[in-house]
């Protein structure tokens, strides 16, 4: 397929509308410091790469979460705080390794998606739960604000750092869960400062190309069983 600067086809036209509305929303509620404008920019990139299969989507997300922490320390979203500097920048850093390590076919640009056994399904809301948990009561602890929505983002987020993690093509539509909840908490915000409705447009976003991310690699884990089923039938 021919490719076109760093994304192929429909994934570039992709990246350009959804960093074109990221850009709108923040010209039209104002208000905007830079690195708010680029963090929203590079979460939208990683998310097109990780569509992709792309290992550089996690180099852009370690990125975002530092940065992102720091707003949300700003605004005393504690639960943001430790979710992304905590949790999901070295969730990253993992994924990053593994994704490198596991590439398909020798193609370093492209994971290869793995299938979780039934047993880590039936453990992983379990450990999930108890995140949850444990971190409602370290975030009332904190004073967080809203802090039954940023809990809810800690466990949305744990849940999906893991699938992606393990390579799993479900990573996206738990991330896209977490956006639904982060719209919440974001909106809530803008209640009482306008130029926080610029971050809620970027989750939104973030949740189109999240469902998007999960239709790609849902296609992208059938092709890649075909291609196997084909070089094996070739050996035989």
């Amino acid at each position: 397929m021919r490719k076109k600067f760093i994304f192929s086809g429909r994934d570039f036209y992709i990246w350009i509308i959804s960093l074109a509305v990221v850009l709108i929303s923040c010209l039209i509620f104002g208000g905007q410091k830079w690195y708010m404008v680029l963090t929203s920019l590079l979460g939208v990139t990683s998310l097109v790469f990780l569509a992709e299969g792309n290992p550089v989507g996690h180099l852009l997300i370690i990125v975002f979460s530092t940065v992102y922490g720091g707003i949300a320390f700003s605004l005393r979203y504690y639960g943001e705080l430790i979710t992304y500097v905590g949790m999901t920048l070295p969730m990253a850093v993992s994924a990053l390794i593994t994704w490198l390590k596991n590439p398909f076919n020798g193609n370093l640009t492209e994971v290869k998606i793995n299938r979780l056994p039934k047993r880590e399904w039936a453990v992983l809301p379990l450990i999930t739960a108890a995140v949850t948990v444990a971190f409602y009561f370290i975030l009332g602890a904190l004073n967080t604000a809203n802090l039954v929505v940023s809990t809810l983002s800690v466990a949305t987020s744990f849940f999906a750092a893991y699938l992606t993690f393990r390579r799993s093509p479900y990573y996206a539509l738990a991330y896209a869960l977490n956006d639904i909840v982060l719209i919440a908490l974001w909106g809530m915000a803008a209640l009482s400062d306008p130029a926080c409705f610029s971050p809620t447009i970027c989750f939104a976003v973030f949740l189109f190309n999240d469902i998007y991310g999960y239709i790609c690699w849902h296609k992208r884990e059938r092709e890649q069983q075909q291609k196997e089923q084909a070089q094996k039938t070739e050996t035989k």
